[in-house]
């Protein structure tokens, strides 16, 4: 995206890939819900897991660098140096696995099925293309049109490579069971609909070789079992029936591993490691609404958590507090603004809080009877300046009486331990919190219709941040429903930092960008930032084995392999 490419051009693998990984075994995975397509392009249906390990792309992300593609379909690419237009050169040597050779006709119909049917986010970048053209059998040109930025290009070196003759005739918008001509390292073996899906290794993958999978996609059969929840599923590891196990959940990690197998050896509990921006989860005002409008208000509700209890008592001391919206990066910002920042922010100075301009935010102390009783001292200062005061033991708004109260709607049941150690500290204010868990298609809806006060959600971010940042704080998203403005932010310094971002021509005018439109986000309150891990927990039988040094972006499963890979794969 910016700068150069971490492998140089004799590289034969990725840094996290082993060469030497022998190929064979069995990984078996656990997936949730249930699946009922092959498609994992279209919205209709739920796609399975794992499909990514069937279809290849034109070009292949390295997960150790923010934003880097290597040769895949494409064997080489040339860029404008406006970066209006790109040329694929297609590797002679691609074809499906029905051994069919991989054509620019199929790069074309690919893109123009993805642009009308696909997802919303291959809708919206590939009409930004005004013209295709195909040079010769291997070469196909895409050249852009009015819109596009510089992070156009490289969306569009990520498109899937689908097989036109398979596809032709079909319905790409109905859900499908039959398995598809794709050109990945693995072919779909076995499917039991919305239980359990097989992928069986190809040996005659065409692109074995190349960087982007080289010391990869190592195990002769890859399977994920369908699981209704959590416990059943780890109850299924627990036994042997599941290979490898990433726990999310902090309090699960620390209690509920003393069994045989770990202390016998035969599985291992490790914590990876990464360098990848974790999402900014807390809880999110609506500022579509009052009182929510108010920064003062925002600002108040802010120093009411308790970030040191919750993390101790909750989560086992497993978190660290999240001072940023790109936490765990170096676009994060510390500090003091730097004098480049500075130059970005200057523009709105008069309009921007003050303490932007000063050390990066950082949550409230916590964690003792002082702290506590000065951040309550200072949020009931904050809310009488904002016309709240107290009556009668309750906050209520000084001009008509009406009690400050609102609603928190959560999405599990797992969150409310903390929503309720936060609705608590709120009552100490004379505020009234209700909560509101809903199923996930009833949380999507209000989301979706931002039909809330408050949210206990998140925003995930990337260590390449472009055009997505519009959707997340620009104006017109906050209008749009179904967006990611959760906040409804419209902010004219954000809306100017979010249109430079995509824009930016050297990692470190992106970096500045970002860490400059972080100060604002943090400043502005428009959420109370909770926690985040710098690693993953993972927990994996000792037949399986991955490299020692992980990728910039944690744990890879793609690079693991088998100890024992001619032992029989059980049925």
């Amino acid at each position: 995206m910016v700068g150069d490419a971490k492998l140089p051009p004799e590289s034969t693998h990725f840094g996290y890939a082993n060469p030497e990984a022998p190929k064979g075994g069995q990984f078996r995975r656990a997936a949730f819900g249930t699946f009922d397509t092959l498609n994992p392009f279209s919205l209709k249906g739920n796609s399975a897991q794992g499909l990514n390990l069937v279809y290849d792309r034109l070009m292949a992300r390295s997960w150790d660098e923010p934003f880097t593609l290597y040769p895949q379909i494409a064997e080489s690419v040339s860029v404008a140096d406006d970066r209006s237009a790109i040329t694929f050169t297609l590797n002679k040597n691609a074809k499906f696995q029905d051994g069919t050779p991989i054509t620019p006709e199929d790069v074309e119909f690919s893109f123009n099925t993805l642009k009308e049917k696909g997802r919303p986010n291959m809708r919206n970048v590939y009409k930004l293309v005004k013209k295709v053209s195909k040079k010769d059998a291997q070469t196909i040109t895409f050249t852009l049109g009015t819109g596009y930025d510089r992070e156009t290009v490289m969306i569009l070196a990520m498109m899937p490579v689908l097989s036109k003759s398979w596809w032709a005739g079909k319905d790409f918008n109905k859900t499908t069971l039959d398995i598809p001509n794709t050109s990945g390292p693995y072919k779909i073996a076995d499917v039991s609909a919305g239980r359990k899906i097989t992928y069986e290794r190809d040996p005659n993958y065409w692109g074995a070789d190349l960087v982007a999978a080289k010391g990869q996609y190592n195990f002769d059969k890859i399977s994920f079992d369908y699981f209704r929840d959590q416990t059943a599923a780890f109850e299924s590891f627990k036994g042997g029936e599941l290979d490898v196990w990433v726990d999310s959940d902090p309090g699960h990690w620390v209690s509920s591993y003393d069994i045989p197998s770990v202390s016998s050896g035969m599985v291992k509990k490790e914590e990876i490691k990464h360098g990848r921006v974790e999402r900014m989860w807390g809880f999110i005002f609506n500022t579509r609404r009052p009182p929510f409008d108010n920064d003062n208000v925002r600002r108040a509700l802010s120093l009411m958590v308790d970030h040191d209890w919750i993390n101790r008592n909750i989560f086992h001391d497993q978190y660290q507090v999240t001072t940023s919206y790109y936490p765990n990066s170096e676009l994060a910002a510390t500090d003091v603004p730097s004098p480049e920042e500075l130059l970005l922010l200057n523009k709105y100075k008069d309009t921007l809080p003050t303490e932007i301009f000063g050390p990066a935010w950082q949550a409230p102390p916590s964690g003792s009877m002082v702290a506590t009783r000065a951040n309550q001292v200072n949020a009931d200062n904050l809310l009488k300046e904002a016309g709240w005061i107290v009556r009668n033991g309750l906050r209520v708004n000084e001009q008509t009486g009406a009690p400050f109260s609102f609603e928190i709607v959560l999405s599990s049941p797992e969150d409310e331990k903390l929503a309720i150690s936060y609705k608590k500290a709120l009552e100490r204010l004379g505020i009234t919190v209700t909560l509101r868990t809903l199923d996930a298609a009833a949380f999507q809806d209000r989301l979706s219709a931002y039909d809330y006060d408050m949210i206990l959600h998140y925003w995930q971010n990337t260590l390449s941040p472009g055009t997505e940042q519009a959707l997340y704080w620009g104006c017109a998203a906050a209008k749009m429903n179904g967006s990611f403005n959760f906040a409804g932010i419209c902010n004219p310094a954000i809306e100017d930092l979010v249109a430079k971002i995509p824009n930016a021509q050297s990692r470190e005018e992106m970096v500045t960008t970002v860490r400059a439109l972080d100060r604002i986000l943090t400043w502005e309150n428009y959420a109370v930032p909770l926690f985040y891990s710098d690693h993953d927990n993972v927990a994996y039988w000792s037949q399986a084995a991955h490299p020692e040094q992980p990728s910039l972006y944690g744990n890879i499963l793609e690079s693991w392999w088998s100890i024992h890979p001619d032992a029989p794969t059980p049925q």
